[in-house]
């Protein structure tokens, strides 16, 4: 979904054609409930659940305050994982994180393997915190978002990932001034 230049919503359809039956897109194609999210937004800013269908508009305007380009999500009942990617060419990436993690290894896996399949995606270099969401029902796993600037304090999830995976917060700095030399 975008907003265009002359302030019309549209929806962008998957043969990249765009309507304007932005309602009825969006029920055809998700239904009630779902989520609006200003694309490139953080910390949840420009974020709605929409429950019902005469909210839509109103709430896909607002997230267009932030950004014109916005994100129309399933409603899916699912925890929230993430997992810290650290590199450019030789891509680690650490164990699944969750307060707390309950999610079997399988799982865990697959979501590593895509975690390093986003990152390369976008051509990631140096350090990103990828986040999925894991149907509770199906075990379906989504990626969320990738954050190419995460939170780096040393009570963030991202350096807690790494040091899960091995490094301290001191040696995990000292990995990033390496691989920002590389380039």
């Amino acid at each position: 979904m975008k907003k265009r230049n002359d302030g019309r919503l549209v929806v962008v359809e998957k043969d990249m054609e765009e309507t304007e039956e932005v309602e009825a897109s969006i029920m055809k194609e998700l239904g009630m409930p779902c989520f609006i999210k200003a694309s490139r937004s953080g910390s949840s800013v420009g974020c709605y659940r929409c429950d019902k269908v005469e909210d839509l508009l109103p709430k896909l305007e607002e997230a267009a305050k932030y950004d014109t380009h916005v994100v129309v999500e399933e409603c899916v009942d699912c925890i929230e994982l993430e997992t810290a990617v650290l590199g450019n060419d030789d891509i680690i990436v650490s164990r699944v994180g969750q307060i707390p993690a309950k999610v079997d290894e399988e799982i865990q896996e697959q979501i590593r393997k895509y975690a390093v399949r986003a990152f390369k995606a976008i051509d990631g270099h140096g350090l990103s915190r990828v986040d999925f969401f894991l149907d509770k029902k199906t075990n379906h796993v989504y990626l969320n978002e990738i954050n190419t600037l995460p939170g780096f304090t040393s009570i963030s999830m991202y350096p807690q990932l790494m040091e899960d995976y091995g490094y301290s917060y001191s040696e995990l700095l000292d990995k990033l001034i390496e691989i920002a030399d590389e380039n």
